[in-house]
């Protein structure tokens, strides 16, 4: 089957194609779409919805994708599906440090590190149909990083399945427990 994976973050990219690798997968750029999709969703399925449609309409190909985030337990779930751009959201003004150094100043001093990534997909037909999962792991953020792996908030994460953080996993490690894996996997399952 081929796919468009509405996305242009190469790490996505790289791990959705090794989560799903009986598929035919095109990048939103190799399928010919180039333009930004504003996610205006107030969750992290409406914003995978509103991806893969925009995306799927344009290429008229069927089109995957994904919104996940960090939810940090004692920050009432932020930064959520504000995590990509939390720095920029919600730094004070001047700013400038990227997001993990952030979450680290906002979890100084507190005691409950719980955190947990979700991920939602979504798949979209050009005919309308809709497919939808969701997936999620839990762990806890430390105060400071640890690994060179992965992307974004991975090397403050420590996985309680893997028992180290997802920077310090291999990407086969990391694919098996983590919030896209499960999502993909139980779309998979769907198909």
């Amino acid at each position: 089957m081929k796919l468009v994976i509405a996305t242009s973050n190469p790490n996505k990219i790289r791990e959705i194609r090794e989560i799903l690798p009986d598929f035919e997968l095109l990048s939103a750029a190799e399928a010919g779409f180039s333009e930004d999709v504003e996610e205006t969703g107030e969750t992290f399925l409406e914003n995978a919805l509103i991806k893969a449609r925009a995306v799927g309409e344009a290429t008229r190909l069927p089109a995957l994708a994904d919104d996940s985030g960090l939810a940090v337990e004692a920050l009432g779930g932020a930064p959520g599906v504000y995590s990509a751009r939390y720095a920029k959201l919600f730094a004070p003004a001047g700013w400038t440090a990227g997001n993990n150094a952030l979450l680290l100043q906002n979890l100084q001093g507190v005691e409950n590190r719980r955190a947990w990534f979700v991920c939602a997909v979504a798949l979209v037909y050009p005919d309308g149909r809709e497919l939808t999962a969701e997936g999620r792991t839990y762990g806890r953020i430390l105060t400071e990083e640890r690994g060179k792996n992965g992307f974004g908030y991975d090397p403050l994460f420590f996985s309680d399945d893997l028992k180290k953080t997802f920077a310090e996993a291999s990407e086969e490690e990391k694919n098996a427990v983590s919030h896209r894996g499960r999502a993909l996997t139980a779309l998979k399952n769907q198909l």
